[in-house]
């Protein structure tokens, strides 16, 4: 079956768990064919994710939000475009690997009209330039339907993530845009470039 095209929609700035409420809430709806899939375009209040795998000492001055995606800990914030994909994968004929590798490189080509030469470096999810990740992915796949995606650090305070081993990494590090170029837009600002790259991205949501 040919499904319809997915389109971005840009949801401001949302608390963590809200917005972690409302994919769980259109993941089952999609799962159950009351509604159509989505991909939405946001960005959080401060707040320190992980995923299925426990985490030591995380900070107490922060929010802390345990979810079923992949990976390690991370932060979001203010200045971080994320992007939320409740994809029917199953239907759509594609598999758990090609998604997350067409999400990744829709990111690489965004970044490219940036000027910025990023890329995937083996064995680890996610955006790098240089050994710097630029870009966490990360999902979750329930009965063949996807939520969580990308989180591209734009114009975010990196200090955000001092108190954590941000993905696991300790050979490398954390960058944004901004750290690479000088300035950067803030996230409204190229939600639509963003979500047009991936749309256009083969595999993925056409």
């Amino acid at each position: 079956m040919t499904l319809a095209p997915v389109q971005p929609q840009w949801l401001g700035r949302l608390s963590y768990r809200w917005a972690w409420r409302l994919q769980h809430l259109r993941r089952q709806a999609v799962i159950e064919g009351r509604a159509p899939e989505a991909f939405w375009l946001l960005t959080h209040d401060p707040v320190i994710t992980t995923g299925r795998r426990p985490v030591a000492d995380l900070p107490t001055h922060l929010e802390v939000v345990r979810t079923e995606r992949g990976g390690l800990a991370t932060y979001h914030g203010p200045g971080q475009l994320i992007g939320y994909l409740i994809l029917d994968v199953g239907r759509r004929n594609t598999k758990v690997k090609g998604t997350i590798c067409a999400v990744e490189a829709g990111i690489i080509r965004w970044l490219e009209t940036r000027g910025v030469l990023a890329s995937r470096r083996p064995g680890y999810p996610g955006i790098w330039v240089g050994r710097d990740k630029i870009c966490a992915v990360g999902m979750h796949f329930r009965r063949g339907v996807s939520m969580h995606g990308f989180a591209l650090n734009l114009t975010v305070d990196l200090r955000g993530f001092d108190s954590i081993v941000p993905c696991g990494i300790t050979d490398g590090g954390v960058t944004s845009l901004a750290a690479i170029c000088g300035e950067a837009p803030e996230p409204r600002h190229v939600a639509d470039e963003v979500g047009r790259c991936l749309v256009d991205t083969p595999g993925l949501l056409g």
